[in-house]
């Protein structure tokens, strides 16, 4: 099935990483992917590292993201950083509300909410992440909690902004553990994401919406993943930090 939806593969490399680290990452990275128009690549390393990766990926196809992002602009607000300093490094995407900020730093999907109108506002593009924990899936809950963080995280978003919004559906009990959803559970949810934007937008912007997978996202499972047709990318932790491992998913997802 043709989704005429560019794929979208990032790369979040949580708290790793030194600057020297960083830039022999995405100097291997682009040795490897140079050749790649099918796929729009994203790497998101720690905050220190933006400056010479962003150095590093001119003129590459390339793009570097930001693992998070303050809903305020400037102001008193310490060991925050804003939009306008992100884009100082060229930074196109951001990572709102992940599960380890939902969870180690209490993050709200009210929270969420104002730091993606706030990346609207600085023409940043979001990758807006939810999903469920494994009691919830197992009490039968996982459509329940997705379509509340959805409601409440894309809460005050105009239909223009959630059509440049990408989505990343990462059942938390994926995580780092090396378990992941089957593709076939993958999709099940990313099309109930899908129906639930078009319906708190329209069908037009739900059919534009890009929809990532993320949790264990390997290179053994990526074809089989972003053949769904409603799986239009992947967020890939662990798998990132390496050039082989993060290059083979980006190349078997084509």
């Amino acid at each position: 099935m043709e989704k005429n939806r560019k794929l979208i593969i990032a790369g979040n490399w949580k708290m790793n990483k030194t600057v020297a680290e960083a830039v022999d990452l995405v100097q291997g990275l682009k040795r490897e992917l140079g050749t790649v128009k099918e796929v729009d690549i994203v790497v998101c390393p720690p905050f220190t590292a933006l400056n010479d990766v962003s150095k590093q990926i001119l003129d590459s196809n390339i793009w570097l993201g930001s693992q998070n992002m303050s809903e305020h602009n400037s102001g008193a607000f310490t060991g925050e950083i804003a939009a306008g300093m992100l884009k100082e490094f060229s930074v196109r995407y951001v990572i709102l509300g992940h599960s380890e900020r939902r969870q180690h730093q209490r993050e709200t999907d009210d929270l969420i909410s104002r730091k993606l109108r706030a990346a609207h506002g600085a023409s940043l593009k979001a990758i807006v992440c939810v999903g469920e924990t494994i009691g919830e899936r197992e009490a039968g809950e996982t459509e329940t909690v997705v379509e509340r963080q959805l409601r409440g995280s894309l809460s005050g978003v105009k239909a223009g902004e959630m059509a440049e919004t990408i989505i990343a559906y990462e059942p938390v009990w994926a995580i780092g553990t090396g378990k992941n959803a089957t593709a076939a559970q993958a999709q099940e949810v990313h099309a109930f994401i899908r129906k639930t934007v078009g319906e708190l937008f329209n069908a037009s912007v739900a059919k534009r919406v890009r929809i990532q997978y993320g949790g264990s996202v390997k290179p053994a499972n990526a074809r089989e993943l972003m053949s769904r047709p409603d799986v239009d990318g992947a967020l890939v932790g662990g798998a990132s930090l390496e050039i082989r491992s993060f290059s083979d998913i980006i190349k078997n997802s084509i």
